[in-house]
């Protein structure tokens, strides 16, 4: 099991060199932001909508103050807008009031803010601290690791203490990163191109029925 899981990791590592988060960000509130967008939405969609709403919501007091319905069209093409807009603007207001206007800098203190889970914690402080205190587990993560046999559960928190168990920490950070290229590229839902995979032959496919 050990050794096929290095070989794995370290076969997706040589395929997916220099390999990062693809969101756009300069500061940890936007990744903040960019993030609780980026749910059930595309990375490339979100660069797009944050292009413009970081040029016009350039401070937490911003995202506080913003007029809600306001917000909700300036998000809107990234879907689920009023419960990503709530979320924001709580997530500032919060922020401000009992963080002294910084995005907290621990799992805990991250997990308290509206619209942020695990997933979104691990990607906050990975990306804009330099921090990892866990593995952040999206839907490419998760289709994956059930696949390669990392894992039985289906639920994401399960998932990530499975993966932290038999990978070091020091991978955890690249570990969300490397699994999400290969998921876009190759092992895709719900047909995997297997034909191609570099590391097909280490892969126990669990749950594919069909494959390309």
């Amino acid at each position: 099991m050990e050794k096929r899981i290095e070989k794995i990791f370290s076969i997706l590592k040589e395929e997916y060199l220099n390999t990062k988060g693809a969101l756009n960000f300069s500061n940890p509130l936007q990744i903040l932001i960019a993030t609780i967008l980026s749910a059930q939405c595309t990375d490339e969609r979100v660069n797009k909508v944050t292009k413009n709403l970081f040029k016009k919501y350039r401070i937490t007091e911003d995202y506080a103050k913003a007029n809600i319905k306001e917000l909700e069209k300036d998000i809107h093409s990234t879907g689920f807008y009023k419960n990503k807009a709530k979320a924001i603007k709580g997530a500032a207001t919060l922020i401000i009031k009992k963080y002294k206007g910084n995005v907290p800098r621990t799992m805990e203190e991250l997990i308290t803010l509206p619209g942020v889970a695990r997933k979104t914690a691990n990607i906050v402080l990975g990306n804009a601290y330099g921090i990892v205190e866990g593995i952040a587990v999206d839907t490419h993560v998760k289709r994956l690791s059930q696949r390669l046999g990392l894992s039985k559960e289906k639920d994401p928190q399960k998932i990530e203490n499975n993966l932290m168990g038999i990978l070091p920490k020091k991978q955890w950070f690249e570990t969300t990163y490397l699994l999400i290229e290969h998921g876009r590229k190759v092992c895709k839902a719900p047909t995997p191109i297997c034909s191609t995979c570099k590391i097909s032959l280490y892969c126990p496919r669990i749950g594919v029925t069909k494959s390309k």
